[in-house]
């Protein structure tokens, strides 16, 4: 029973997500034109989270594939991964919220293009990507297979050591000193840690 309340839970985390970025996504398409983008590189970091933290999961939670990787859950575990998630929605609703039409789906800057510094984003640079990080901690406790539940923290962290950086130097050049001051008095991920 508490293998499918982790399932439940968990598509239950992927639908609140989609319905969060739904507004956000629909109005980034129609926004000022895009000064600077990485498209090739974003496409495949894309496919990587897309494989890891949406496919495999999710073909775990219909069919229960791969069996051979199983393992028992227990409540106390699905209780965490329940916070975890809800956490990880809360992160994400925030960040969106904050963004507001500064938000992509892909990593590029736009003509108006402004620097948020305040709310959640005024002790945190990147407080999506914890979002994202808190979600596939909660990924991995709530789905009970040693390959659909760890798999999206695998593809994820792939995604963003290859993303950080870049996201990084192209808003220092948009922005200049301005992000390097807003960098000097924030941590990139956890609140004065990293």
């Amino acid at each position: 029973m508490t293998v499918l309340i982790g399932k439940i839970l968990w598509l239950a985390g992927l639908v609140c997500w989609c319905a969060i970025r739904y507004v956000p996504y629909r109005r980034s398409r129609r926004i000022a034109t895009v000064i600077e983008r990485d498209r090739d590189r974003e496409w495949v970091l894309m496919l990587i989270s897309f494989l890891g933290m949406i496919l495999v999961p999710l073909v775990f939670a219909a069919t229960g594939e791969p069996r051979f990787a199983d393992y028992a859950a227990t409540a106390p575990q699905i209780a965490l991964g329940a916070v975890l998630c809800a956490a990880a929605m809360w992160v994400f609703w925030r960040t969106h919220k904050e963004l507001g039409r500064n938000w992509s789906a892909t990593l590029e800057v736009r003509e108006r293009h402004e620097l948020v510094t305040t709310g959640i984003y005024g002790s945190v640079r990147h407080p999506m990507y914890a979002g994202y990080w808190l979600w596939m901690a909660a990924q991995a406790l709530l789905l009970a297979n040693w390959i659909a539940g760890p798999v999206g923290i695998v593809a994820f962290a792939i995604h963003f050591f290859m993303r950080i950086g870049r996201e990084e130097e192209m808003l220092r050049q948009r922005f200049g000193d301005a992000y390097g001051a807003y960098a000097a008095r924030t941590s990139r991920i956890i609140p004065r840690v990293y």
